[in-house]
């Protein structure tokens, strides 16, 4: 089973580096979203990520004008998917936006495509009822800046086919990924099972008023030797992401830090690395300055 078209359902931050990776590797790509406004805002986001590549990977212009040249758009579903072998889902972490979307791609989507999901908290059993065909549905997750933390973690669920998981670690490989195939479905995969409790101690030290948020990373990043701390994290990832993580646990806790966020940083366009501003200001934050640590 190859992937020789591809369409990625989200093109956020990490819906369109997805598409952007996928395309550089040789790949037909369409990228689908909501609106026409919401696609012309991801045709921006990826002439922005050409100078990503560029600096990080020393790519060409004009191995960039050939990955642009394989993204389409469509804010069409039916037409989006029509041609599709592989569907990547990367819409917000909204247990119901996933479920409606699932439901409505089981209807449009040829048979023979099999359908992935970028989720970073939800299991893939979660929505296989949902896509009306479970045993080609499997969680391919990504990191933030793909192009340079480069894994893949790839989850099925018990009614995942073994050819579909094989086929999608396969597909990982062939884009630059590092496939990290797991053995059992388990919340937070192996990524986030790491990462998010660091983040929420984070925040709660925040929301305690123990610390503010560059003490806390300078904190980290001088015991740890980390270039980063978890508020610069959290700013990559996405203060959005991070609310919907939070609403989505339902805790008097979780509650208090999606309020907070909200009040704080997304009712005011401080979304993070994407807007310019979230915990630091982009593209020079703080916490690359050299005294940041002295």
């Amino acid at each position: 089973m190859t992937f020789n078209n591809v369409t990625v359902i989200g093109s956020g931050v990490l819906g369109s580096q997805i598409a952007f990776q996928v395309a550089y590797s040789g790949i037909n790509v369409v990228v689908n979203d909501i609106s026409d406004d919401a696609l012309a805002r991801a045709k921006q986001k990826m002439s922005g990520l050409t100078a990503s590549y560029e600096h990080d990977l020393h790519v060409t212009d004009a191995e960039m004008e050939a990955t642009l040249a394989r993204i389409s758009y469509n804010s069409n579903l039916a037409e989006a998917v029509k041609g599709a072998d592989l569907v990547i889902e990367a819409i917000p972490e909204v247990k119901e936006m996933k479920e409606a979307l699932y439901q409505k791609l089981a209807q449009v989507a040829p048979s023979h495509t099999v359908f992935a999901t970028n989720t970073s908290t939800f299991l893939p059993s979660d929505f296989a009822a949902a896509t009306g065909r479970p045993d080609k549905f499997i969680a391919l997750h990504f990191a933030n800046q793909i192009w340079l933390n480069n894994t893949a973690e790839i989850q099925g669920s018990s009614q995942t086919s073994p050819d579909v998981f094989e086929s999608v670690v396969a597909f990982a490989k062939e884009i630059g990924m590092i496939a990290l195939p797991l053995k059992k479905e388990h919340p937070g995969y192996i990524l986030n099972s790491l990462l998010v409790p660091l983040l929420r101690a984070a925040e709660d030290l925040m929301l305690d008023g123990v610390a503010q948020p560059e003490t806390i990373d300078r904190t980290w990043m001088i015991a740890t030797k980390s270039p980063r701390g978890p508020f610069a994290i959290l700013d990559m990832v996405g203060l959005k992401t991070a609310y919907n993580i939070a609403l989505s646990e339902n805790t008097a806790t979780s509650k208090k830090l999606a309020n907070y966020l909200k009040e704080h940083y997304i009712d005011q366009g401080k979304l993070g690395i994407q807007t310019g501003e979230g915990f630091y200001n982009y593209p020079n934050p703080a916490y690359m300055e050299k005294d940041f640590l002295k």
